[in-house]
């Protein structure tokens, strides 16, 4: 079924494009886990940083009118979760992802997943 993307998650896509250089890809992401001695604790960082700005860039679009991509709402969102939120979308759309992808895309699609708006 065909879920019409809301104006927070295209404006997040459209800065993810607009700004992919700097944004790693899940191959960059599982390299610096693999090669650096704390790549892992580099990478938490990188994941519970990306949580972050999207939750700072949904609520600045949320102010602006946009609809919401996620809702938390009373449920808990805890930057601890970004590892396991990450995760759990690859293992879930495996097919979807290509290493190449940026990981912040992997992380706002866990988000609309896991917090969906009713």
């Amino acid at each position: 079924m065909f879920r019409p993307i809301s104006l927070a998650i295209a404006l997040a896509v459209g800065f993810l494009a607009a700004h992919s250089a700097s944004a790693m890809s899940v191959r960059e992401l599982r390299t610096l886990e693999k090669t650096e001695a704390a790549g892992e604790v580099h990478a938490l960082y990188y994941l519970v940083g990306l949580l972050e700005g999207a939750l700072e860039a949904q609520a600045k679009a949320v102010r602006l009118g946009a609809t919401p991509g996620f809702c938390p709402l009373e449920r808990r969102l805890e930057p601890r979760m970004a590892r396991e939120l990450f995760d759990t979308e690859l293992r879930r759309q495996a097919d979807l992802y290509e290493a190449d992808m940026p990981a912040p895309l992997v992380l706002l699609n866990a988000l609309g997943t896991v917090y969906p708006c009713q």
